[in-house]
Order: structure tokens, then sequence, then C-alpha cells
């Protein structure tokens, strides 16, 4: 069985994203690994280098500007890494720039791809998410956060990157059939320092809205204001390994009492009916569990 990783990134270190932990956090499991180096206005590039592995194979790409709003820009870079990847491999290892997985999920992810190669009805592997906000300490509790999404595919590509590259697709618009597995991917996209956060929000909303609405609906300000949040939980378990060097080096503060919460009517109802139930009514699903 061949694995192959495969990313996107841009500005990685003007916008502080954890690339390299990114990589370095599936690359036991990969047999190589294609990332996708956009020109960037900082050393992106030799920060990707600087890794030293020689499972990783960089291409180079220019965004294409064109396909700014919606963020499709993001899915299209993710098509020309997964498009780079060899006919030899058998799974494809997707991950994004701020994401990281624990080194504790490796076995089941490597035991679960072995067990579903040769089942063609099987397209991908569908993970669990955490969602870290303001600091490394608290995660986001609210309905908003996507709860799983596709992070393994088959080597296919009738497969392709959907919309603004949170999910994927195959041929006419069909959602892919998923195993769950027991895993879990950690997103530590709103974990920043205030200042780098709030330039990262600012440019980031151009890759899906115009100009003149960013202008008109999003703030500027010199930090970001991490209190506006719905609800939070303490985070209760370990970091993964190749994080800890980045968390000892965190120079922000953030607290939040989380025993407030700030649900609309529409959260409270879906909460209540799930713990009725046990059933999360109205969630989005980019994908077919199987």
């Amino acid at each position: 069985m061949k694995v192959t990783g495969f990313t996107f990134i841009r500005n990685a270190l003007k916008y502080d994203y954890p690339i390299v932990e990114a990589i370095k956090s599936i690359l036991p499991i990969c047999d190589d690994f294609v990332v996708a180096v956009g020109k960037s206005d900082d050393d992106t590039l030799g920060h990707i280098k600087s890794i030293s592995e020689k499972k990783i194979r960089i291409i180079e790409t220019v965004w294409n500007e064109s396909l700014r709003e919606g963020g499709y820009v993001l899915a299209d870079e993710t098509n020309k890494a997964f498009h780079a990847i060899g006919d030899d491999a058998d799974w494809c290892f997707y991950i994004q720039g701020d994401e990281v997985l624990h080194e504790k999920y490796l076995d089941e992810v490597g035991r679960s791809m072995l067990k579903y190669k040769d089942n063609l009805l099987v397209d991908g592997l569908l993970f669990d998410y955490l969602h870290f906000y303001g600091s490394y300490d608290y995660i986001g509790e609210s309905y908003r956060w996507y709860r799983r999404e596709i992070r393994v595919i088959r080597n296919n590509k009738k497969i392709y990157s959907y919309r603004d590259a949170q999910g994927f697709r195959k041929g006419d618009n069909k959602k892919l059939r998923v195993k769950h597995i027991h895993a879990t991917m950690y997103h530590y996209g709103w974990v920043r320092d205030p200042r780098t956060m709030q330039q990262k929000r600012e440019i980031f909303h151009k890759l899906w809205f115009s100009d003149e609405w960013v202008k008109k609906y999003i703030a500027t300000a010199e930090d970001f204001d991490y209190s506006q949040i719905d609800a939070l939980s303490l985070f209760k378990g370990s970091h993964p390994d190749v994080m800890q060097e980045r968390i000892r080096n965190k120079n922000w503060k953030f607290d939040f009492d989380i025993s407030h919460n700030n649900f609309s009517f529409k959260e409270k109802f879906k909460r209540f009916v799930e713990k009725l139930t046990g059933l999360r009514i109205m969630e989005y699903r980019n994908y077919k569990i199987i």
C-alpha cells in the first residue's frame, strides 16, 4: 500500500500557519508528500524546504486571482497538489496548513487505509474535528464548527476539492462514500496572536467576498477580538508532539468564562433534540457514511 500526503500553502510565515507541524504530523504514514507552495510575500518556500525530508516534493504555483471570491482558489490549489500525485499511490492523505493530527491516531489511520484499500465502494475516510479558539486551552463548543470532514481519499482523479477546499466530491458533483474512523484532526486556524489573527482575517475574507463587501462589513482593527464567541469549553487532553514548541512559544494570553454561552434559539433547539435522540439535525454533511 502506498500513501501520498498532499497540501497547499501561501504566506505561511506572514500569517503564522503551523504548516511544518501539519506536514510532520502525518509524514510517518506517508510514503511521499506533495506540497503546492503558492508565490508568497515571505519565505514560505524556504520554510517548507527546511523540513529536510526526502519524502517531500514541492510544486511552485501562482494563485488564480480570478477564482478569489467564494474561496474557490483554495480548492484550485488543492487540486493542483492532488493531480501532481503519481498513479501508483493507493490513498492520498490531505491536510490543511492549520490542521495537525495527533500521533496517537496514526496507527488507526494506517489500519483503516489498509482495511479498505481493496474495497472500491469506499472513496475516503472521515475524521472527527477539534477546533481550538483563542488559545491552545479552549475548543469551540457550538454547532457552527464542522464536526467531521474527509481527509483521506482514494487516488481517483475523478475526485476533486469542493468549493472552498473544506471537503471533496467526485464526478458529476456526487458526494463521496466514506468510512468514519476513530481519529481526530486538531484545527488551529483560530489560534494566533491577536494582531496576526486580525491581519489573517481581513485578507482571508477577500478570498470569499469582493473588496467592497470586505470594506463594508469587516471592521479594521489592530488586534482581533477573541471575546466575541458564543461558547467554548476547556481542552483537557494533550496536544500533538509536533505542536509542543509552538505552544511553549505562545506570546499572548486569552481567558474565557466557560460558564457563559450565547447560543441562538435555533442552536438551543438542535442541542435539545440531540440530547433527547442522539441525532444532530440539520447538520451539513458533504459525504455519505457507509
